[in-house]
């Protein structure tokens, strides 16, 4: 139950966001492009879950020396077998919100510029990350070290939500430029292709 109730809220959470970007920059391309990068964002998050289970307790097929050495350095790492409970799921639409954030500062670069060009570039595109990656990185930055903290002090009840946000995080940061804002490049590539002339133009008298 618990399951797919994250997955509806996170499916709900999606749609909202293309909705809302569709509305805010005028082309779903960038909604599509930003729930993308979520969808990364979310899987890298949810594959975290999975591998600490896989340390914690490892499978059968894994020698035991090296299952008991990587039990050993999981605890070592105050990793636990997470589970997707609520907490999680708190997590991740927290990294959805963060994520989804990082990615509109980008978008609201990008737009500013298009309206200077009248158009969309790769160039553009580059331009705007560049201007808005040392913002991703110290924000990023700041918010990891205090989730760091909160991992290592919070205390076993919170740890699964932190263990997550440490990774997503991560994660949302690297998304928001190498994913989101370069997948807008598809459509300024096809809408760059001169149209093939369906007409041909009269021929003079």
């Amino acid at each position: 139950r618990a399951s797919t109730q994250a997955i509806l809220a996170v499916v709900l959470s999606w749609c909202m966001m293309i909705a809302f970007l569709w509305f805010r920059f005028g082309q779903v391309r960038f909604g599509v492009a930003a729930v993308v990068a979520l969808v990364h964002d979310v899987l890298i998050a949810v594959a975290a879950l999975g591998v600490a289970g896989w340390i914690i307790n490892p499978p059968a097929i894994v020698p035991a020396g090296l299952a008991g050495f990587l039990s050993s350095i999981g605890r070592s790492l105050l990793i636990e077998d997470f589970k997707i409970n609520m907490t999680t799921v708190a997590a991740i639409l927290t990294i959805i919100g963060y994520s989804v954030n990082d990615t509109i500062v980008v978008f609201d670069r990008i737009r500013e510029m298009r309206g200077r060009l009248g158009r969309i570039t790769p160039q553009v595109i580059n331009d705007a990350i560049n201007q808005t990656l040392s913002r991703t990185i110290l924000t990023s930055i700041t918010v990891w070290m205090v989730v760091l903290v909160m991992y290592i002090f919070g205390g076993s009840s919170i740890r699964g939500f932190n263990y997550c946000m440490l990774v997503g995080t991560l994660a949302g940061s690297y998304s928001s430029i190498a994913i989101a804002a370069p997948l807008l490049m598809l459509g300024v590539r096809s809408e760059a292709r001169p149209k093939p002339a369906t007409e041909r133009a009269p021929l003079p008298a």
